[in-house]
Protein backbone atom coordinates (compact mmCIF):
# COMPACT_ATOMS: atom_id res chain seq x y z
CA UNK A 1 0.00 0.00 0.00
CA UNK A 2 1.25 3.30 -0.57
CA UNK A 3 2.58 5.63 2.10
CA UNK A 4 0.62 8.87 3.49
CA UNK A 5 3.74 11.34 1.31
CA UNK A 6 2.89 9.69 -1.54
CA UNK A 7 -0.51 10.05 -1.17
CA UNK A 8 -0.45 13.35 -0.43
CA UNK A 9 1.46 14.21 -3.10
CA UNK A 10 -0.53 12.97 -6.17
CA UNK A 11 -3.42 14.58 -4.08
CA UNK A 12 -1.43 17.88 -5.03
CA UNK A 13 -0.57 17.21 -8.46
CA UNK A 14 -4.38 16.65 -9.51
CA UNK A 15 -5.55 19.92 -7.60
CA UNK A 16 -2.40 21.65 -9.79
CA UNK A 17 -3.63 19.88 -12.56
CA UNK A 18 -7.70 20.49 -12.01
CA UNK A 19 -6.57 24.13 -11.31
CA UNK A 20 -4.65 24.29 -14.60
CA UNK A 21 -7.95 23.04 -16.14
CA UNK A 22 -10.22 25.72 -14.56
CA UNK A 23 -7.85 28.63 -15.94
CA UNK A 24 -8.07 27.36 -19.23
CA UNK A 25 -11.37 26.75 -19.80
CA UNK A 26 -12.28 30.43 -18.52
CA UNK A 27 -10.17 31.80 -21.20
CA UNK A 28 -12.91 31.82 -23.96
CA UNK A 29 -12.26 32.69 -27.06
CA UNK A 30 -15.78 34.60 -27.50
CA UNK A 31 -13.84 37.04 -24.55
CA UNK A 32 -10.79 37.41 -25.92
CA UNK A 33 -12.54 38.66 -29.31
CA UNK A 34 -15.15 41.00 -27.62
CA UNK A 35 -11.88 42.42 -25.12
CA UNK A 36 -9.58 42.78 -28.61
CA UNK A 37 -12.82 44.97 -30.29
CA UNK A 38 -13.53 47.06 -27.43
CA UNK A 39 -9.87 47.86 -27.04
CA UNK A 40 -9.53 48.37 -30.83
CA UNK A 41 -12.15 50.96 -30.97
CA UNK A 42 -11.33 52.59 -28.19
CA UNK A 43 -8.26 53.66 -29.80
CA UNK A 44 -10.38 54.49 -33.24
CA UNK A 45 -12.45 56.48 -31.19
CA UNK A 46 -10.16 58.62 -29.56
CA UNK A 47 -7.76 59.06 -32.64
CA UNK A 48 -10.78 59.95 -35.06
CA UNK A 49 -10.48 63.80 -35.02
CA UNK A 50 -14.49 65.17 -36.22
CA UNK A 51 -12.70 66.66 -39.27
CA UNK A 52 -12.01 63.92 -40.58
CA UNK A 53 -15.32 63.41 -41.36
CA UNK A 54 -18.15 61.71 -39.85
CA UNK A 55 -17.40 58.55 -37.37
CA UNK A 56 -19.48 56.18 -38.80
CA UNK A 57 -19.77 53.02 -40.93
CA UNK A 58 -16.07 51.91 -40.16
CA UNK A 59 -16.65 48.86 -38.23
CA UNK A 60 -16.00 45.27 -39.50
CA UNK A 61 -18.51 43.17 -40.68
CA UNK A 62 -18.49 40.65 -37.55
CA UNK A 63 -18.70 43.43 -34.69
CA UNK A 64 -21.91 45.05 -33.62
CA UNK A 65 -22.03 48.19 -35.83
CA UNK A 66 -22.04 51.74 -34.15
CA UNK A 67 -26.01 53.35 -33.71
CA UNK A 68 -24.95 55.99 -36.55
CA UNK A 69 -24.14 53.49 -39.17
CA UNK A 70 -26.08 52.35 -42.14
CA UNK A 71 -28.75 49.94 -41.28
CA UNK A 72 -29.43 48.31 -44.87
CA UNK A 73 -32.32 46.78 -43.95
CA UNK A 74 -34.11 49.84 -43.34
CA UNK A 75 -32.48 52.13 -46.14
CA UNK A 76 -33.08 49.41 -49.04
CA UNK A 77 -35.86 47.46 -48.70
CA UNK A 78 -35.77 44.11 -49.82
CA UNK A 79 -38.35 43.75 -52.07
CA UNK A 80 -36.85 46.69 -54.10
CA UNK A 81 -33.80 45.07 -54.90
CA UNK A 82 -34.53 41.22 -55.09
CA UNK A 83 -35.00 39.51 -58.41
CA UNK A 84 -38.93 39.12 -58.61
CA UNK A 85 -41.04 36.91 -61.62
CA UNK A 86 -41.95 39.59 -64.29
CA UNK A 87 -45.33 38.20 -64.65
CA UNK A 88 -46.03 39.18 -60.66
CA UNK A 89 -44.28 42.82 -60.88
CA UNK A 90 -41.81 45.05 -61.97
CA UNK A 91 -38.10 45.56 -59.48
CA UNK A 92 -38.37 48.51 -58.00
CA UNK A 93 -36.26 51.75 -58.87
CA UNK A 94 -32.61 51.31 -57.33
CA UNK A 95 -32.09 55.09 -56.20
CA UNK A 96 -28.88 56.61 -55.76
CA UNK A 97 -29.05 57.19 -52.03
CA UNK A 98 -30.35 53.52 -51.63
CA UNK A 99 -27.47 52.51 -53.99
CA UNK A 100 -25.08 54.32 -51.78
CA UNK A 101 -26.09 52.68 -48.41
CA UNK A 102 -25.95 48.96 -50.46
CA UNK A 103 -22.28 49.88 -51.44
CA UNK A 104 -21.22 51.42 -48.04
CA UNK A 105 -22.77 48.10 -46.20
CA UNK A 106 -21.69 45.50 -48.75
CA UNK A 107 -18.87 46.68 -51.21
CA UNK A 108 -15.85 44.08 -50.52
CA UNK A 109 -13.24 46.65 -51.06
CA UNK A 110 -14.80 48.78 -48.46
CA UNK A 111 -14.86 46.15 -46.38
CA UNK A 112 -11.04 45.15 -46.65
CA UNK A 113 -10.39 49.00 -45.81
CA UNK A 114 -12.63 48.36 -42.63
CA UNK A 115 -10.42 45.54 -41.67
CA UNK A 116 -7.08 47.12 -42.85
CA UNK A 117 -8.31 50.16 -40.13
CA UNK A 118 -9.25 47.42 -37.53
CA UNK A 119 -5.88 45.47 -37.75
CA UNK A 120 -3.35 48.88 -37.44
CA UNK A 121 -5.24 49.48 -34.24
CA UNK A 122 -5.14 46.22 -33.39
CA UNK A 123 -1.29 46.35 -34.13
CA UNK A 124 -0.74 49.45 -31.75
CA UNK A 125 -2.84 47.90 -29.39
CA UNK A 126 -0.08 44.80 -29.37
CA UNK A 127 3.26 47.66 -29.41
CA UNK A 128 1.65 49.93 -26.41
CA UNK A 129 1.18 45.99 -24.57
CA UNK A 130 5.04 45.63 -24.70
CA UNK A 131 4.91 49.27 -23.10
CA UNK A 132 2.93 47.68 -19.89
CA UNK A 133 3.65 45.08 -17.32
CA UNK A 134 4.24 42.26 -18.75
CA UNK A 135 2.75 39.70 -16.25
CA UNK A 136 3.30 35.92 -16.45
CA UNK A 137 1.93 33.00 -14.06
CA UNK A 138 2.16 29.04 -14.12
CA UNK A 139 3.01 25.54 -12.33
CA UNK A 140 4.50 22.36 -12.95
CA UNK A 141 4.24 19.08 -11.01
CA UNK A 142 7.04 17.19 -11.63
CA UNK A 143 7.48 12.86 -10.81
CA UNK A 144 10.80 12.45 -9.78
CA UNK A 145 12.64 9.47 -9.83
CA UNK A 146 16.48 8.43 -9.57
CA UNK A 147 18.95 6.00 -7.55
CA UNK A 148 18.61 7.88 -4.14
CA UNK A 149 14.59 7.54 -4.71
CA UNK A 150 11.36 9.12 -5.72
CA UNK A 151 9.62 12.02 -5.18
CA UNK A 152 6.30 14.24 -6.36
CA UNK A 153 7.51 18.34 -7.18
CA UNK A 154 4.68 20.63 -7.41
CA UNK A 155 6.23 24.24 -7.97
CA UNK A 156 3.93 27.56 -8.70
CA UNK A 157 5.10 31.47 -9.90
CA UNK A 158 4.18 35.00 -11.15
CA UNK A 159 5.79 37.85 -11.67
CA UNK A 160 6.18 40.91 -14.09
CA UNK A 161 8.40 42.17 -16.94
CA UNK A 162 8.33 46.09 -17.89
CA UNK A 163 10.01 48.33 -20.20
CA UNK A 164 10.11 51.99 -18.96
CA UNK A 165 10.46 54.75 -21.05
CA UNK A 166 14.44 55.38 -20.35
CA UNK A 167 15.34 52.23 -21.48
CA UNK A 168 15.38 50.70 -17.87
CA UNK A 169 13.94 46.92 -18.31
CA UNK A 170 12.60 45.65 -15.26
CA UNK A 171 11.88 42.15 -14.08
CA UNK A 172 10.44 39.98 -10.94
CA UNK A 173 9.22 36.62 -10.19
CA UNK A 174 8.19 34.77 -6.85
CA UNK A 175 8.01 31.28 -7.13
CA UNK A 176 6.82 28.79 -4.48
CA UNK A 177 6.63 25.18 -4.31
CA UNK A 178 6.51 21.49 -2.44
CA UNK A 179 8.65 18.87 -2.54
CA UNK A 180 6.93 15.33 -1.13
CA UNK A 181 9.62 12.51 -0.50
CA UNK A 182 8.33 8.64 -0.78
CA UNK A 183 10.98 6.98 -0.92
CA UNK A 184 14.63 7.47 0.38
CA UNK A 185 15.84 9.82 2.42
CA UNK A 186 16.00 14.33 1.60
CA UNK A 187 14.25 17.04 2.21
CA UNK A 188 11.08 17.22 2.51
CA UNK A 189 8.87 20.52 2.72
CA UNK A 190 7.80 24.45 1.69
CA UNK A 191 10.48 26.36 -0.74
CA UNK A 192 10.18 29.76 -2.35
CA UNK A 193 11.60 32.10 -4.17
CA UNK A 194 11.65 35.58 -5.12
CA UNK A 195 14.15 37.25 -7.85
CA UNK A 196 14.73 40.65 -9.33
CA UNK A 197 16.66 42.18 -12.24
CA UNK A 198 17.10 45.45 -13.79
CA UNK A 199 19.19 46.49 -16.43
CA UNK A 200 19.55 50.65 -17.55
CA UNK A 201 21.22 51.38 -20.42
CA UNK A 202 23.52 54.81 -19.76
CA UNK A 203 24.45 55.22 -23.89
CA UNK A 204 22.86 53.45 -26.57
CA UNK A 205 19.42 52.79 -25.95
CA UNK A 206 18.71 55.32 -23.02
CA UNK A 207 17.18 58.43 -24.94
CA UNK A 208 13.55 58.17 -24.04
CA UNK A 209 12.80 58.89 -28.22
CA UNK A 210 15.02 56.08 -28.63
CA UNK A 211 12.83 53.98 -26.85
CA UNK A 212 10.09 55.35 -27.79
CA UNK A 213 10.11 54.80 -30.86
CA UNK A 214 8.18 51.86 -32.02
CA UNK A 215 5.50 52.78 -29.87
CA UNK A 216 5.66 56.55 -31.30
CA UNK A 217 5.40 54.93 -35.16
CA UNK A 218 2.82 52.22 -34.31
CA UNK A 219 0.52 55.10 -32.78
CA UNK A 220 1.05 57.76 -35.78
CA UNK A 221 0.18 54.09 -38.31
CA UNK A 222 -2.80 53.88 -36.91
CA UNK A 223 -3.35 57.71 -37.63
CA UNK A 224 -2.33 57.26 -41.18
CA UNK A 225 -4.57 54.65 -41.59
CA UNK A 226 -7.59 56.21 -40.05
CA UNK A 227 -6.85 59.21 -42.76
CA UNK A 228 -6.28 56.98 -45.80
CA UNK A 229 -9.88 55.65 -44.47
CA UNK A 230 -11.51 58.82 -44.46
CA UNK A 231 -9.93 59.60 -47.96
CA UNK A 232 -10.91 56.33 -49.21
CA UNK A 233 -14.66 57.14 -48.22
CA UNK A 234 -14.62 60.17 -50.45
CA UNK A 235 -13.02 58.42 -53.28
CA UNK A 236 -15.26 55.36 -52.52
CA UNK A 237 -18.23 57.62 -52.84
CA UNK A 238 -17.45 59.68 -55.79
CA UNK A 239 -16.32 56.33 -57.67
CA UNK A 240 -19.73 54.88 -56.89
CA UNK A 241 -21.78 57.61 -57.71
CA UNK A 242 -20.22 57.80 -61.33
CA UNK A 243 -20.37 54.46 -61.86
CA UNK A 244 -24.36 55.26 -61.07
CA UNK A 245 -24.33 57.95 -63.56
CA UNK A 246 -22.33 56.23 -66.46
CA UNK A 247 -24.98 53.25 -66.26
CA UNK A 248 -27.93 55.59 -66.34
CA UNK A 249 -26.13 57.39 -69.33
CA UNK A 250 -25.73 54.20 -70.68
CA UNK A 251 -30.00 53.51 -70.09
CA UNK A 252 -30.63 56.87 -71.98
CA UNK A 253 -28.41 55.93 -75.02
CA UNK A 254 -30.93 52.66 -74.83
CA UNK A 255 -33.75 55.17 -74.73
CA UNK A 256 -32.56 57.57 -77.64
CA UNK A 257 -32.07 54.67 -79.63
CA UNK A 258 -35.33 53.42 -79.66
CA UNK A 259 -36.69 57.00 -80.21
CA UNK A 260 -34.63 57.46 -83.00
CA UNK A 261 -35.88 53.57 -84.38
CA UNK A 262 -39.03 54.52 -83.77
CA UNK A 263 -39.12 57.59 -85.64
CA UNK A 264 -37.37 56.74 -88.52
CA UNK A 265 -40.35 53.82 -88.71
CA UNK A 266 -42.92 56.33 -88.16
CA UNK A 267 -41.34 58.63 -91.11
CA UNK A 268 -40.63 55.34 -93.71
CA UNK A 269 -44.47 54.88 -93.30
CA UNK A 270 -44.69 58.87 -94.33
CA UNK A 271 -42.61 58.56 -97.70
CA UNK A 272 -44.09 55.21 -98.51
CA UNK A 273 -47.64 56.45 -98.98
CA UNK A 274 -45.75 59.65 -100.82
CA UNK A 275 -44.17 57.20 -102.73
CA UNK A 276 -47.71 55.11 -103.43
CA UNK A 277 -48.91 58.37 -104.86
CA UNK A 278 -45.73 58.85 -107.11
CA UNK A 279 -44.70 62.12 -105.53
CA UNK A 280 -41.41 60.68 -104.11
CA UNK A 281 -38.48 58.31 -105.70
CA UNK A 282 -38.84 54.50 -103.65
CA UNK A 283 -35.07 54.78 -103.37
CA UNK A 284 -36.05 57.62 -101.05
CA UNK A 285 -38.22 54.85 -98.97
CA UNK A 286 -35.47 51.82 -99.37
CA UNK A 287 -32.75 54.25 -97.98
CA UNK A 288 -35.09 55.01 -94.59
CA UNK A 289 -35.39 51.55 -94.16
CA UNK A 290 -31.63 50.88 -94.49
CA UNK A 291 -31.16 53.51 -91.82
CA UNK A 292 -33.92 51.42 -89.51
CA UNK A 293 -31.63 48.63 -89.98
CA UNK A 294 -28.64 50.59 -88.63
CA UNK A 295 -30.88 51.84 -86.04
CA UNK A 296 -31.90 48.38 -84.95
CA UNK A 297 -27.77 47.54 -85.04
CA UNK A 298 -27.17 50.30 -82.88
CA UNK A 299 -30.21 49.33 -80.22
CA UNK A 300 -29.12 45.98 -80.00
CA UNK A 301 -25.10 47.20 -78.89
CA UNK A 302 -27.09 50.25 -76.94
CA UNK A 303 -28.89 47.14 -74.93
CA UNK A 304 -25.75 45.28 -74.24
CA UNK A 305 -23.63 48.12 -73.70
CA UNK A 306 -26.30 48.94 -70.67
CA UNK A 307 -26.86 44.95 -69.41
CA UNK A 308 -23.22 45.13 -69.28
CA UNK A 309 -23.13 48.42 -67.20
CA UNK A 310 -25.67 47.07 -64.79
CA UNK A 311 -23.94 44.05 -64.20
CA UNK A 312 -20.50 45.90 -63.45
CA UNK A 313 -22.35 47.80 -60.70
CA UNK A 314 -23.84 44.78 -59.06
CA UNK A 315 -20.41 43.96 -58.55
CA UNK A 316 -19.87 47.15 -56.78
CA UNK A 317 -22.38 46.87 -54.80
CA UNK A 318 -22.10 43.28 -53.97
CA UNK A 319 -25.23 42.39 -55.22
CA UNK A 320 -25.80 39.04 -57.49
CA UNK A 321 -25.31 39.20 -60.67
CA UNK A 322 -28.91 37.94 -60.87
CA UNK A 323 -30.22 40.36 -59.03
CA UNK A 324 -32.55 42.74 -61.04
CA UNK A 325 -33.37 46.40 -60.50
CA UNK A 326 -33.82 49.48 -62.72
CA UNK A 327 -31.80 52.78 -62.26
CA UNK A 328 -33.73 55.92 -61.08
CA UNK A 329 -33.70 57.28 -64.46
CA UNK A 330 -35.81 60.77 -63.35
CA UNK A 331 -32.53 61.83 -61.62
CA UNK A 332 -31.09 62.54 -65.46
CA UNK A 333 -34.15 63.97 -65.98
CA UNK A 334 -34.28 66.26 -63.09
CA UNK A 335 -30.79 67.41 -64.46
CA UNK A 336 -31.14 68.51 -67.34
CA UNK A 337 -34.11 70.47 -66.10
CA UNK A 338 -32.11 72.22 -63.18
CA UNK A 339 -29.30 72.92 -66.22
CA UNK A 340 -25.92 73.62 -65.39
CA UNK A 341 -24.57 74.35 -62.29
CA UNK A 342 -21.08 76.10 -61.98
CA UNK A 343 -18.69 76.60 -58.82
CA UNK A 344 -17.84 79.91 -58.05
CA UNK A 345 -14.69 79.13 -57.13
CA UNK A 346 -10.97 80.66 -57.83
CA UNK A 347 -8.51 77.86 -59.20
CA UNK A 348 -5.93 79.11 -56.69
CA UNK A 349 -7.41 79.33 -54.14
CA UNK A 350 -9.26 75.67 -54.69
CA UNK A 351 -5.48 73.92 -54.79
CA UNK A 352 -4.56 75.88 -51.75
CA UNK A 353 -7.99 74.28 -50.00
CA UNK A 354 -6.63 71.06 -51.23
CA UNK A 355 -3.02 71.04 -50.25
CA UNK A 356 -4.17 72.43 -46.54
CA UNK A 357 -7.20 69.94 -46.17
CA UNK A 358 -6.24 66.94 -47.74
CA UNK A 359 -5.55 64.00 -45.74
CA UNK A 360 -3.05 62.03 -48.05
CA UNK A 361 -1.59 65.34 -48.21
CA UNK A 362 -0.90 65.44 -44.06
CA UNK A 363 0.10 61.16 -43.98
CA UNK A 364 2.61 62.59 -46.98
CA UNK A 365 3.68 65.14 -44.52
CA UNK A 366 3.99 63.14 -41.21
CA UNK A 367 5.91 60.23 -43.27
CA UNK A 368 8.44 62.89 -43.71
CA UNK A 369 8.90 63.45 -39.80
CA UNK A 370 8.90 59.69 -39.31
CA UNK A 371 11.67 59.39 -41.58
CA UNK A 372 13.78 62.46 -39.56
CA UNK A 373 13.27 60.38 -37.09
CA UNK A 374 14.64 57.09 -38.27
CA UNK A 375 17.82 58.53 -38.83
CA UNK A 376 18.34 59.61 -35.59
CA UNK A 377 17.04 56.20 -34.35
CA UNK A 378 19.91 54.96 -36.89
CA UNK A 379 22.50 57.06 -35.55
CA UNK A 380 21.94 55.97 -31.49
CA UNK A 381 22.67 52.30 -32.43
CA UNK A 382 26.27 53.63 -33.75
CA UNK A 383 26.93 54.45 -30.42
CA UNK A 384 28.43 52.29 -27.87
CA UNK A 385 26.61 49.92 -25.41
CA UNK A 386 26.76 50.64 -21.81
CA UNK A 387 24.53 49.57 -19.52
CA UNK A 388 24.02 49.00 -15.90
CA UNK A 389 22.75 45.42 -14.68
CA UNK A 390 21.62 44.37 -10.97
CA UNK A 391 19.68 41.09 -9.79
CA UNK A 392 19.04 39.83 -6.33
CA UNK A 393 17.45 35.84 -5.61
CA UNK A 394 16.21 35.39 -2.29
CA UNK A 395 15.71 31.88 -1.27
CA UNK A 396 14.03 30.37 1.77
CA UNK A 397 15.76 29.68 4.47
CA UNK A 398 17.82 32.56 4.24
CA UNK A 399 19.77 32.05 1.18
CA UNK A 400 20.12 34.98 -1.64
CA UNK A 401 22.55 36.07 -4.66
CA UNK A 402 23.03 39.27 -5.04
CA UNK A 403 25.10 40.25 -8.31
CA UNK A 404 25.63 43.93 -10.00
CA UNK A 405 27.69 45.88 -12.39
CA UNK A 406 28.32 47.45 -15.62
CA UNK A 407 28.57 45.82 -18.98
CA UNK A 408 29.97 47.75 -21.86
CA UNK A 409 29.84 46.44 -26.17
CA UNK A 410 32.40 48.63 -27.91
CA UNK A 411 31.40 50.13 -31.55
CA UNK A 412 34.29 48.18 -32.64
CA UNK A 413 32.01 46.45 -35.84
CA UNK A 414 29.01 48.08 -36.63
CA UNK A 415 28.90 47.78 -40.71
CA UNK A 416 25.11 46.33 -39.99
CA UNK A 417 24.23 49.74 -38.15
CA UNK A 418 25.97 51.94 -40.37
CA UNK A 419 24.04 50.42 -43.29
CA UNK A 420 20.76 51.39 -42.11
CA UNK A 421 22.32 54.30 -40.86
CA UNK A 422 22.90 55.72 -44.83
CA UNK A 423 19.80 53.91 -45.84
CA UNK A 424 18.00 56.12 -43.23
CA UNK A 425 18.52 59.49 -45.32
CA UNK A 426 17.83 58.03 -48.53
CA UNK A 427 14.50 56.94 -47.67
CA UNK A 428 14.48 60.96 -46.24
CA UNK A 429 15.23 61.64 -49.14
CA UNK A 430 12.65 59.99 -51.05
CA UNK A 431 10.01 60.74 -48.65
CA UNK A 432 10.52 64.31 -49.06
CA UNK A 433 10.30 63.76 -53.60
CA UNK A 434 7.17 61.57 -52.71
CA UNK A 435 5.55 64.43 -50.97
CA UNK A 436 7.03 67.34 -53.84
CA UNK A 437 5.45 64.60 -56.19
CA UNK A 438 1.65 64.18 -54.08
CA UNK A 439 1.55 67.86 -54.01
CA UNK A 440 2.54 68.72 -58.14
CA UNK A 441 -0.07 65.75 -58.84
CA UNK A 442 -3.01 67.23 -56.94
CA UNK A 443 -2.20 70.92 -58.44
CA UNK A 444 -2.58 69.36 -61.77
CA UNK A 445 -5.81 66.89 -60.82
CA UNK A 446 -8.05 70.54 -59.39
CA UNK A 447 -6.41 72.31 -62.67
CA UNK A 448 -7.92 69.88 -64.69
CA UNK A 449 -10.72 68.89 -63.04
CA UNK A 450 -11.49 72.92 -63.22
CA UNK A 451 -10.71 72.91 -66.92
CA UNK A 452 -13.02 69.42 -67.39
CA UNK A 453 -15.84 71.70 -65.82
CA UNK A 454 -15.44 74.54 -68.31
CA UNK A 455 -15.10 71.92 -70.75
CA UNK A 456 -18.70 69.86 -69.97
CA UNK A 457 -20.51 73.15 -69.24
CA UNK A 458 -19.84 74.56 -72.68
CA UNK A 459 -19.97 71.33 -74.35
CA UNK A 460 -23.52 70.97 -72.76
CA UNK A 461 -24.41 74.80 -74.20
CA UNK A 462 -23.53 73.89 -77.48
CA UNK A 463 -24.87 70.35 -77.65
CA UNK A 464 -28.36 71.38 -76.09
CA UNK A 465 -28.51 74.19 -78.92
CA UNK A 466 -28.04 71.54 -81.42
CA UNK A 467 -30.67 69.59 -80.53
CA UNK A 468 -33.58 71.85 -79.91
CA UNK A 469 -32.00 73.68 -84.19
CA UNK A 470 -32.52 69.78 -84.59
CA UNK A 471 -35.77 69.72 -82.92
CA UNK A 472 -37.10 72.79 -84.98
CA UNK A 473 -35.67 71.59 -88.49
CA UNK A 474 -37.38 67.98 -87.99
CA UNK A 475 -40.83 70.18 -87.30
CA UNK A 476 -39.93 72.32 -90.55
CA UNK A 477 -39.04 69.65 -92.82
CA UNK A 478 -41.77 66.91 -91.74
CA UNK A 479 -44.38 69.84 -92.31
CA UNK A 480 -42.64 70.44 -96.18
CA UNK A 481 -42.44 66.52 -96.48
CA UNK A 482 -46.32 66.40 -96.27
CA UNK A 483 -46.66 68.08 -99.59
CA UNK A 484 -43.73 66.11 -100.57
CA UNK A 485 -41.65 69.73 -101.25
CA UNK A 486 -38.54 68.82 -99.63
CA UNK A 487 -36.84 65.51 -99.77
CA UNK A 488 -36.77 63.15 -97.15
CA UNK A 489 -33.16 63.06 -96.49
CA UNK A 490 -33.69 66.47 -95.00
CA UNK A 491 -35.74 64.56 -92.64
CA UNK A 492 -33.66 62.01 -91.99
CA UNK A 493 -30.59 64.34 -91.71
CA UNK A 494 -32.67 66.14 -89.05
CA UNK A 495 -33.45 62.94 -86.97
CA UNK A 496 -29.74 61.49 -87.22
CA UNK A 497 -28.70 65.25 -85.88
CA UNK A 498 -30.86 64.97 -83.33
CA UNK A 499 -30.38 61.26 -82.15
CA UNK A 500 -26.04 62.21 -81.67
CA UNK A 501 -26.81 65.81 -80.33
CA UNK A 502 -29.42 64.11 -77.89
CA UNK A 503 -26.84 61.10 -77.07
CA UNK A 504 -23.98 64.06 -76.59
CA UNK A 505 -25.81 66.18 -74.60
CA UNK A 506 -26.46 63.50 -72.02
CA UNK A 507 -22.71 62.61 -72.10
CA UNK A 508 -21.58 66.33 -71.73
CA UNK A 509 -24.07 66.25 -68.68
CA UNK A 510 -22.73 63.54 -67.28
CA UNK A 511 -19.30 64.58 -67.46
CA UNK A 512 -20.12 67.82 -65.84
CA UNK A 513 -22.16 65.55 -62.84
CA UNK A 514 -19.24 63.49 -62.32
CA UNK A 515 -16.46 66.11 -62.73
CA UNK A 516 -17.61 68.43 -60.11
CA UNK A 517 -17.90 65.50 -57.85
CA UNK A 518 -14.21 65.10 -58.77
CA UNK A 519 -13.40 68.50 -58.32
CA UNK A 520 -14.68 68.26 -54.94
CA UNK A 521 -13.17 65.00 -54.01
CA UNK A 522 -9.85 66.60 -55.28
CA UNK A 523 -10.37 70.03 -53.32
CA UNK A 524 -11.39 68.12 -50.02
CA UNK A 525 -14.51 70.25 -49.93
CA UNK A 526 -16.39 66.74 -50.26
CA UNK A 527 -17.74 65.14 -46.95
CA UNK A 528 -19.01 61.81 -46.62
CA UNK A 529 -22.50 62.29 -44.88
CA UNK A 530 -23.54 58.70 -41.91
CA UNK A 531 -25.80 57.62 -44.81
CA UNK A 532 -23.01 57.50 -47.09
CA UNK A 533 -24.29 60.52 -49.67
CA UNK A 534 -21.84 63.39 -49.59
CA UNK A 535 -22.26 67.09 -49.38
CA UNK A 536 -20.41 69.90 -50.22
CA UNK A 537 -18.63 72.28 -47.78
CA UNK A 538 -16.63 76.01 -48.81
CA UNK A 539 -18.49 75.98 -52.37
CA UNK A 540 -20.98 77.51 -53.84
CA UNK A 541 -22.74 75.92 -56.63
CA UNK A 542 -25.64 77.98 -57.86
CA UNK A 543 -27.68 77.34 -61.14
CA UNK A 544 -26.33 79.48 -64.06
CA UNK A 545 -28.57 81.60 -65.58
CA UNK A 546 -28.11 80.36 -69.44
CA UNK A 547 -26.08 77.64 -68.30
CA UNK A 548 -22.85 78.67 -69.14
CA UNK A 549 -20.12 79.62 -65.81
CA UNK A 550 -20.87 83.43 -64.68
CA UNK A 551 -17.49 83.67 -62.48
CA UNK A 552 -14.20 85.54 -62.80
CA UNK A 553 -11.27 83.12 -62.25
CA UNK A 554 -7.06 83.83 -62.16
CA UNK A 555 -6.35 82.69 -65.78
CA UNK A 556 -4.60 79.61 -66.09
CA UNK A 557 -0.93 80.00 -67.34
Amino acid sequence: MMNRPYNRGWRRLCLACLSGLILLAGCSPRNYKQDADQKVYGIIDQKWDPQFGARTNYRISDVTPDPNAIQIENAVPTSGILTLPRALTLPRALTLPRAMALATAHNREYQTRKELLYTSALDLRLVRHGYENLLFGGGSALYLKDNKGEAIQTEANVGFNRLLAAGTQVSTQIAAGWLDVITGKGDTGLFSIFSAAISQPLLRGSDPMIVLEALTQAERNTLYEIRTFNRFRKTFAVAVASEYFRALQSYDVVRSTQDYHDALVVLHGKVLKLVGVGLLPKFEADQIHQEILKASDNLIVAIKEYQQAIDRFKITLALPVTTEFRLDVGLLDALRERGIPYPQVVVDDAIETALMGRLDVANSADAVLDAQRAVHVAADSLRADLRVTGSVDLKSKGRHNVAAGPTLDLPLDRVAEQTIYRKAFIALEERRRDYDQLTDQIRLEVRSAYRKLVEAAGRYQVLADAREVALMRIRQTSELLRSARVSSRRVLNAEQDLYEARNKATEALVDYGVTTLEFYRDTDVLQVRPDGLWQADGLDIPVARNGLPEVETKPIE
